[in-house]
């Protein structure tokens, strides 16, 4: 068995789609329209399957809210320089909510970034 993709529901799916390619770098891999059950897919990432997982947006036609819940946690990003993709991130419009550095009571470097719809992604320097 092996991981596919994590899926999030969005509320503007362009604009969702605009942060994980323009901010953080993925590439949209394939969309596909559902009009009878009104909604949309996106999935995203730096390889397709099999290659790596993929993250799924899922856009229901007219909801643009969602509550993420307690239970939510993060995705994690691995990258060479987190220090730097900090800064990437901030110059091209992301939000970073907890700047690079070390982790409390360790020593790998780490950093949040929030994507439009307040989902936290962690940035973890490999």
């Amino acid at each position: 068995m092996r991981i596919l993709h994590t899926m999030l529901r969005v509320g503007n799916l362009q604009r969702a789609i605009d942060f994980y390619t323009q901010i953080l770098g993925m590439t949209l891999l394939r969309k596909s329209e559902n009009p009878e059950y009104k909604y949309t897919l996106a999935f995203l990432g730096y390889a397709s399957n099999p290659e790596q997982a993929e993250i799924e947006l899922t856009y229901n036609w007219g909801v643009e809210q969602y509550e993420i819940g307690t239970a939510y946690g993060h995705i994690a990003l691995g990258m060479t320089d987190v220090y730097a993709a900090c800064e990437r991130i901030k110059a091209a419009g992301g939000k970073v909510t907890r700047e690079a550095g070390p982790v409390k009571g360790g020593s790998t470097v780490i950093a949040f970034v929030t994507d439009p719809d307040g989902y936290k992604i962690e940035l973890i320097q490999r």
